[in-house]
């Protein structure tokens, strides 16, 4: 059987691995899906569910064997019943996003935003950001109203005033820093540490266990290029927005790249503890169907096997 590898810019180690060709020298059969060319699934209620496309597709025809996503979806997975198991974790992406007002907004807190339209692309790592930020505020979901947009969209809705706040992430917040003044009502780096994550089916991993140290050590050698090749990694998401009809600045994709940590290390007690409170706060929240363990998606020598193929730039 081919091995299935699902893809899309978001992630970006994945997504320049997809143009790399490194995979293919030890699996020559891999498939490649791409994310944006799935069915789209019927939205949800941001207020009272998480999308789950990213983990439903790892158990269903047509779909993948291993993913890379942000913070949120194995949560989402693990409270949908799915047995999946992590694989590995990048550094703290604190400099990805925030959680921005308009500078005349009247905003100057998180306790500001009670009955406030606060725009998230729903599901991903930006509902934990809120939801974490909003718990030390002492509010909850239900004291706000969650938008579920584009990670693009956020940026003209809040231009626009029909979102009070947004939690921007670059490129897209680099625009909208250059063109009107902001409030930053929270950062990243005080809330969490905002890891990229990979995951796969559990059967997947105790059953293919030569092809995903592969995936692993394949991840490894893109990553470390992509450090050492910021601006030729860039290239490649440039490319892509161009070709389906945008337009893209190499020089903020450069920067984006740059200020983002690349290389895939083992799952920390402080990444599962993060995990965990979040994964208490969604299902107080209404947001998650039941309580979960995430150390119940934990297979131990998949953190051998991460430990022993770093690579490290330079």
């Amino acid at each position: 059987m081919s091995i299935r590898v699902g893809y899309f810019p978001h992630n970006n180690s994945l997504f320049v691995l997809r143009h790399r060709g490194i995979l293919e020298r030890a699996l020559p059969d891999v498939e490649w899906v791409d994310l944006r060319a799935l069915p789209k699934p019927e939205p949800v209620d941001v207020k009272s569910a998480l999308p789950s496309q990213h983990s439903d597709w790892l158990f269903t025809d047509g779909g993948y064997d291993v993913i890379g996503t942000g913070f949120t979806p194995p949560i989402t997975a693990l409270g949908n019943g799915r047995d999946i198991v992590y694989i590995g974790i990048s550094g703290p992406r604190i400099e990805n996003g925030r959680l921005v007002t308009l500078a005349d907004s009247g905003l100057e807190t998180v306790a500001d935003l009670r009955g406030k339209r606060v725009g998230i692309a729903h599901g991903s790592w930006q509902t934990t950001l809120l939801l974490f930020a909003l718990e030390r505020a002492g509010l909850g979901w239900a004291d706000i109203e969650p938008v579920d947009t584009d990670i693009h969209d956020g940026a003209q809705l809040l231009r626009a005033g029909d979102l009070d706040a947004w939690v921007g992430a670059y490129p897209a917040l680099a625009a909208l820093e250059s063109a009107v003044a902001l409030r930053t009502l929270v950062d990243t780096e005080t809330v969490f540490s905002h890891p990229s994550l990979w995951f796969t089916r559990r059967d997947f991993a105790e059953a293919h266990r030569p092809e995903l140290e592969a995936i692993i050590a394949a991840l490894q050698e893109s990553d470390a290029w992509i450090a050492e090749n910021p601006r030729a990694a860039a290239q490649y998401f440039v490319d892509d927005l161009v070709s389906r009809g945008g337009t893209a600045d190499l020089d903020a994709w450069e920067a984006a790249l740059r200020g983002r940590p690349f290389g895939l290390g083992p799952v920390t007690t402080e990444f599962l503890d993060e995990q965990q409170h979040a994964a208490d706060l969604l299902a107080t929240n209404g947001l998650l169907p039941r309580r979960i363990e995430v150390r119940d998606a934990l297979l131990p020598w998949i953190a051998d096997a991460v430990t022993g193929s770093r690579v490290v730039a330079g």
